[in-house]
């Protein structure tokens, strides 16, 4: 109940910065430029990646040598099963990511406002997932660190659902999408992360004694949106610098956040 409680305000804080995010649709009737895509998917990129390392594999390494285990083979099992669950969700269900022309996924007679709805979608539930299983495994570590390094990856999690909370909302308005109509599917995608994390949580009980594996799977699905997604994106067209600055950028502020809180 403790892990089900701290998951419900977290998720609720990350899902409240989402719709920060996605209300700026309602004051801006531009398509946002490449710039401010670059930045915000980057800067995106650099903090799921730095959550990867330190809020979920260094925790899923550490039980797992605190119990006197190898943790190499548990923790490249759990990553790559976490990839290749992002992998077959790209490839069973249709979607469009940003600033792409041609939809990926199985053919589907949907618009393209609703395939960018469903690679919305898709690409928050990785992050639920991941604030759920940190605060099940800080329930069961039961440590002040633990809470810590939980709270940061929140923390994480919320300041760049901002900036990405705007970024996939900006490209429904301007593909002919009323402002309104916009920001309700922003909001709407952003409850994915706390339905995932609560679903983690409710099944917390299964997942205890594979905890390791579990923060692992996390990690790699996280990874992979990171590299089938906001990177390219965060890297289309001149000046690609720009968006690794902002991926650089991103993983310091997730890494010092992590390093001093947990």
């Amino acid at each position: 109940m403790e892990a089900l409680s701290s998951t419900f305000y977290a998720t609720s804080f990350t899902f409240l910065m989402t719709t920060l995010g996605a209300a700026a649709v309602l004051i801006s009737k531009k398509k946002p430029s490449p710039l401010f895509t670059k930045l915000s998917l980057g800067f995106a990129a650099g903090i799921m990646i730095a959550a990867s390392v330190w809020s979920l594999l260094m925790p899923a390494i550490d039980q797992l040598e605190s119990e006197g285990k190898t943790a190499a083979f548990p923790v490249a099992t759990g990553f790559i099963l976490g990839a290749a669950f992002l992998m077959m969700l790209d490839k069973i269900m249709p979607h469009l990511h940003i600033n792409s022309q041609e939809p990926e996924g199985p053919k589907t007679t949907l618009g393209k406002h609703q395939l960018l709805f469903l690679a919305m979608t898709i690409h928050n539930i990785p992050e639920g997932m991941a604030v759920g299983i940190s605060f099940v495994a800080a329930a069961a570590i039961n440590t002040p660190e633990a809470y810590s390094a939980a709270i940061a990856l929140t923390i994480g999690m919320g300041i760049q659902n901002v900036p990405e909370g705007t970024a996939v909302t900006l490209p429904l308005r301007a593909s002919g999408m009323s402002s309104g109509k916009s920001f309700i599917f922003g909001v709407i995608s952003g409850l994915v992360e706390p339905i995932a994390a609560l679903i983690v949580v409710m099944l917390s009980s299964l997942f205890i004694p594979i905890m390791p594996w579990l923060l692992s799977f996390a990690a790699g699905a996280m990874i992979y949106v990171v590299i089938e997604e906001l990177i390219p994106t965060a890297r289309l067209g001149e000046h690609s610098d720009i968006g690794t600055i902002a991926v650089i950028l991103g993983f310091v502020l997730m890494m010092v956040l992590d390093t001093s809180l947990g």
